[in-house]
């Protein structure tokens, strides 16, 4: 039986550290390095077809919302304020 080389044969530089590389696993079990993973229900990912659809929507809320706050709260005080 031949013996097998162990050793690997490459053009890689020696001043290269390689060990503290952050592998990426492949599947649904990988994660995003530094970003926030939200899962969406399966009724609620066939409305939307990609992630910027659903920040869209999501930014249009927040805007909505706020705005009805800030109505609400100037109603509240008698004062009238423009909205922007």
């Amino acid at each position: 039986m031949k013996k097998l080389n162990t050793e690997m044969d490459d053009d890689l530089r020696s001043e290269y550290d390689l060990s503290s590389l952050r592998v990426r696993k492949v599947g649904p079990e990988r994660k995003s390095f530094g970003g926030s993973i939200v899962q969406l229900e399966p009724d609620v990912a066939e409305v939307f077809p990609s992630s910027e659809s659903v920040n869209e929507v999501l930014r249009f809320l927040i805007r909505v919302t706020r705005e009805q706050k800030l109505a609400f709260t100037t109603a509240k005080g008698n004062v009238s304020l423009p909205l922007t």
